[in-house]
């Protein structure tokens, strides 16, 4: 990759973070991270990351309205956001589906599908 995108990872669990992070860059990616959504939308308007790995369950504001206030805001509305979450029970799914994510990875991390499905957000936004 020619341009390093940098990563937003809105994470609260420590293990959860490192190990994504750890991944991302060595990947080559620049990774921010934040721990509740809070600090999470106030990162993605200071930062302008290329992409947003969302996890559901925060502190404070939960991920759908972390995600919510992105989408309210003209500076962060077209990042895509990626659910990033434990919860993977069909109801779970598509309750984050109608929340408006850009898609949906699953913990613990799976290599080969959580690299695809960010790569694949990552050349399609242009950036």
């Amino acid at each position: 990759m020619s341009e390093t995108h940098t990563i937003l990872i809105v994470e609260d669990n420590p293990m959860n973070l490192k190990l994504a992070r750890d991944v991302l860059e060595a990947k080559g990616y620049r990774v921010v991270a934040a721990e509740n959504g809070e600090d999470g939308v106030a990162l993605a308007g200071s930062e302008s990351p290329d992409l947003v790995l969302m996890d559901i369950q925060l502190p404070g504001i939960d991920g759908v309205e972390a995600l919510r206030r992105l989408r309210g805001d003209s500076a962060t509305a077209d990042i895509p956001v990626v659910a990033f979450t434990a919860s993977v029970m069909a109801g779970d799914r598509s309750r984050v589906t109608a929340a408006g994510f850009d898609a949906f990875v699953s913990k613990p991390i799976d290599l080969k599908p959580f690299l695809a499905t960010l790569a694949g957000l990552l050349e399609g936004s242009g950036a």
